[in-house]
């Protein structure tokens, strides 16, 4: 599917067409990994080797698409120092930041409804 250039001001976007620019960036973002990156870099720089010891269980692979990713949309800022070897760090940019306000609402929410979810969980497998 090819996605659909979008021109016109913010309000005009229609994110329920399947070819937006804006579903486009919701299915980069909305997953896991993603989200954990955007939470471990919070208001801190961190090395590649940093952030992959932050997230538990991301692969090296998953973490460089991941990151990648991101920086194409303009919320992690990848730094090369030149170094040898090439030190290379991330933060968070300006949307990033923003970002992560609602995902730190979307944390706070897991952790207050956890026991209810593993309670309706727990009975609706019973």
């Amino acid at each position: 599917m090819v996605t659909k250039q979008f021109s016109g001001s913010p309000d005009e976007a229609d994110l329920t067409r399947a070819d937006s620019l804006a579903r486009e960036i919701f299915s980069d973002i909305a997953n896991k990994w993603a989200l954990l990156i955007i939470e471990a870099l919070g208001e801190r720089t961190l090395r590649f080797s940093e952030l992959r010891n932050e997230v538990e269980g991301i692969s090296h692979k998953m973490l460089t698409q991941n990151l990648r990713m991101l920086e194409r949309n303009g919320l992690v800022q990848r730094t090369v120092h030149p170094t040898v070897p090439p030190r290379v760090e991330y933060t968070l940019t300006e949307p990033g930041q923003a970002l992560r306000v609602t995902i730190d609402g979307m944390c706070d929410w897991t952790h207050r409804y956890l026991g209810h979810i593993e309670a309706s969980r727990h009975h609706f497998d019973t």
